[in-house]
This record gives structure tokens, sequence and C-alpha cells, in this order.
């Protein structure tokens, strides 16, 4: 298959694993991000907006997953406009002291047979 005749789109799948270690900084700041989204209290949105506030305030997941935007991660790279996004956050066990903690091959094995059989490639990256 040509290069013409290849799709000029691209999965980028990314995995991060990140610690919460100050709660009150991250819900206040997803508060402050919801605010400004909707606007005044009592708008047309106030049952979504009281929705939103108490996700954020009871679950670091939710409000951590309300303040990442793909877009932000790809918006200065050069030659690329995002055609599509879907991202989730949710709490895990996760030891950091645990060797065997992030065995990324064991999760993807699957999708790495699948990937290779369209002519994906795998590029580590430990930026």
């Amino acid at each position: 298959m040509s290069t013409s005749e290849t799709s000029q789109f691209v999965r980028l799948r990314v995995e991060m694993v990140l610690e919460i270690t100050d709660p009150a900084a991250l819900s206040g700041t997803a508060l402050e991000s919801i605010a400004a989204e909707y606007g005044e209290p009592g708008g047309e949105s106030a049952e979504e907006r009281m929705h939103a506030e108490a996700a954020v305030r009871e679950d670091g997941a939710e409000a951590l997953a309300s303040l990442v935007d793909p877009f932000d991660l790809v918006s200065e790279v050069p030659g690329v406009e995002l055609a599509q996004a879907s991202w989730s956050s949710e709490i895990v066990d996760y030891d950091p002291d645990d060797p065997d903690a992030w065995d990324l091959d064991e999760e993807d094995g699957e999708e790495d047979e699948e990937d290779d059989a369209e002519g994906g490639v795998d590029v580590p990256h430990n930026g």
C-alpha cells in the first residue's frame, strides 16, 4: 500500500496513573472551571451545573476528567488537527513500589496483535 492510499488519521492511546496529592485544590479548580463554563448559578443549565459540581466534589477522578482536555494536548503540535476524542478517569489500586504495577503488555496484548495486523507501530515515549 502506498503512502497516498493510507489513512491520515492516527489513534493515539495514552494511559497515565496520577496521584491526587491535594483533593481540595483539585476539586476547587474543577468547581472554578464549571463556574466559568456554566456562568451564573440558576441559569438555563442550573440542574446540569449542580450535577457536575456534585460529581467533582465527591470524586477526584471526576474532578480530574472535567479538567483534562485532549485538545490541549495536541493544540500546539504543528500539522495536527484533533478529529475526535474521548477520555475517562477512574480511581484505581496502584502500588508505585510494585515493579509489575505498570505492565502495559498485559492489558494491551490483544490490541497490539490487532495493530500489528493493521500495520500499526508502537513507539515508546517516556517524556
